[in-house]
């Protein structure tokens, strides 16, 4: 009985080794080789868990996972980029400042209540501190040479600023704006009594001393949009005029109207700020891709096709 028990115990143990020797195997795998890089299962996996804690000061729950799928198919194409962007900053002897790297990861570590939630947080997505610095390290990196070899030549010309505004003056228009007071209550009764009051005439600043309000003044238009409930109470006011109470959590507010700014057309000198940052960012992509496409006809790249 103490033989068989032995050799169970052994059968676990060589089952164990296999599984762990497999699965050191598939993440030690080459998926890509790139010039004298070769990118691993591993390098990957680690890449993905990168990208969800960047993404996840973005997206929570449902609305992170669906991102993450949506961008795995060009996971390696971007991993591979990556490396030709990281190997032509070593080229250029490109350096950064630590500091930023600590920063960074700091800037990570508020979003977590304790350091410990931080570093299970990162362990169970196959993790340590290290990974995540050196993921940051090489993102300065990227950005340094990208600013050295396309962003600090890119020159956005006063003439194509004029050009791209006379070309495109239909979309330089402001949305119709709506001016209202936003009143808080505590209660629905409260409310009721504050709205039929303002509707019959009485001041705002008289009311206001009679009942404990919060009063706002808030903004809206199709741009800025506002929660649905408000805005199809609010949206059929006209001037003047004062709608009824609206629950928001466990407030109640109401709301009155007191402009609508009509839509107009936006000067040059108001719209070239956007325009400039446009003409600049359509300039960036096209010569990063033009860099990266130079980049990649020069190299050797190896995809694997298991």
């Amino acid at each position: 009985m103490l033989k068989r028990v032995v050799l169970i115990l052994a059968l676990v143990a060589i089952c164990d080794m296999r599984y762990a020797n497999a699965k050191i195997y598939a993440q030690d795998k080459i998926v890509a080789v790139v010039n004298n890089d070769v990118i691993t299962q591993k390098d990957l996996d680690d890449f993905a868990s990168f990208m969800r804690m960047q993404l996840s000061r973005e997206y929570r729950g449902e609305a992170l996972e669906i991102k993450i799928e949506s961008i795995k198919k060009d996971m390696l194409d971007k991993l591979i980029e990556d490396r030709l962007i990281l190997q032509e900053a070593k080229n250029n002897k490109i350096v950064i400042d630590e500091s930023r790297v600590k920063a960074r990861i700091n800037e990570i570590k508020k979003r977590y209540p304790t350091d410990p939630e931080f570093q299970s947080d990162l362990a169970n997505q196959g993790m340590v501190q290290a990974d995540l610095e050196k993921k940051i390290r090489e993102q300065f990196l990227m950005y340094n040479i990208i600013d050295l070899k396309i962003r600090s030549k890119i020159i956005v010309r006063p003439d194509e600023v004029t050009h791209f505004y006379n070309e495109n003056k239909k979309e330089f228009v402001t949305f119709e704006e709506r001016e209202l007071d936003a009143i808080t209550l505590e209660n629905s009764d409260q409310a009721d009594s504050f709205s039929y009051n303002l509707k019959r005439g009485e001041k705002l600043e008289d009311l206001a001393v009679r009942y404990p309000v919060t009063i706002n003044k808030i903004n809206f238009s199709e741009s800025t949009g506002l929660r649905k409930e408000i805005e199809s109470e609010v949206g059929k006011l006209g001037v003047g005029e004062v709608s009824n109470p609206v629950k928001i959590e466990d407030k109640y507010c109401v709301f009155r109207l007191n402009a609508i700014i009509p839509p107009k057309e936006l000067s040059l000198l108001e719209s070239q700020g956007k325009i400039h940052e446009f003409i600049f960012n359509s300039k960036m992509q096209e010569g990063l891709t033009k860099w990266l496409d130079e980049l990649k006809k020069n190299s050797y790249i190896k995809i694997s096709q298991n």
